[in-house]
């Protein structure tokens, strides 16, 4: 049995599997990594025809492009720095941090002349994480932030790319990517591996808002959907349910809502 190869056929199936079930770290790189590669080789000189002509899709991609520039400074600098990240979780880090550069690199491709600069950042974000790069318990807190924003950003964009299937594609596979890297985070911080509202760790409270959405597509409560076909030993199905339900998904942000939370990190 080869568990790669199966966790690899989930993936085609539902990229978000992942988030939903336990996972041991070193199963989490690998398939992270794959992942990841797979992006990067995306295509992106086929990118760049489709959208040249698409104001739309350029807006989504170079705002997905500042995200991902602070992403891969982050960690650059969080790596840089001796003595803050212990050696036993250094390899997460340097692995997390090559993917965010190569998020950049592919985003840059795709966009060409298009792309926005590089801003000058501030993880501090005005003294409030003054301790970031010396405090590892901080840089974690500021790591899942950013990771779960991310996921949250980049969905909320997606209905934006509808129109081109390939850009599309292409934002959703960075999404999956950056939805391993919060999981893996969450497990170093001894958290569960996907987002909620009520096991925050300490992340500003902005990341998480509205991430208790019980209703799906064209507002399906999903709580009496999930309770019937419950078996529990305690609690109500009603109970389970909708903590399940809540947990399940991670709901989008807009472009506005991501703003206002990573702008005290941007200069």
């Amino acid at each position: 049995m080869n568990l790669f190869n199966i966790l690899s056929d989930i993936e085609k199936r539902d990229a978000e599997a992942y988030e939903r079930v336990e996972f041991t770290r070193r199963n989490l790189l690998k398939t992270t990594a794959v992942a990841a590669v797979g992006t990067t080789g995306f295509l992106a000189t086929t990118l760049n025809k489709a959208f040249a002509a698409d104001s739309e899709v350029v807006d989504v991609l170079n705002f997905a492009l500042t995200l991902e520039y602070l992403e891969a400074e982050f960690y650059e600098m969080g790596l840089s720095k001796g003595g803050l990240i212990p050696e036993a979780d250094r390899m997460v880090f340097m692995k997390i941090g090559e993917h965010e550069k190569q998020h950049v690199e592919f985003l840059k491709s795709a966009l060409g002349g298009s792309a926005v600069g590089k801003p000058t950042f501030d993880f501090t974000a005005g003294g409030k994480f003054a301790d970031v790069f010396s405090n590892y318990a901080t840089f974690l807190v500021l790591s899942q932030s950013f990771e779960d924003l991310g996921v949250r950003a980049y969905k909320g964009q997606a209905p934006r790319l509808k129109g081109n299937q390939d850009v599309l594609l292409s934002a959703l596979k960075i999404h999956s990517v950056e939805a391993r890297h919060a999981a893996d985070v969450r497990l170093i911080r001894g958290l569960r591996v996907w987002a909620s509202e009520q096991e925050t760790g300490g992340a500003p409270a902005a990341v998480y808002e509205g991430e208790n959405n019980i209703r799906q597509h064209d507002l399906v409560d999903l709580i009496s959907v999930t309770a019937p076909r419950l078996l529990v030993k305690d609690g109500s199905p009603e109970m389970v349910a909708e903590k399940i339900v809540r947990e399940a998904f991670d709901e989008p942000l807009t472009k506005e809502k991501v703003l206002a939370i990573a702008g005290p990190f941007i200069k």
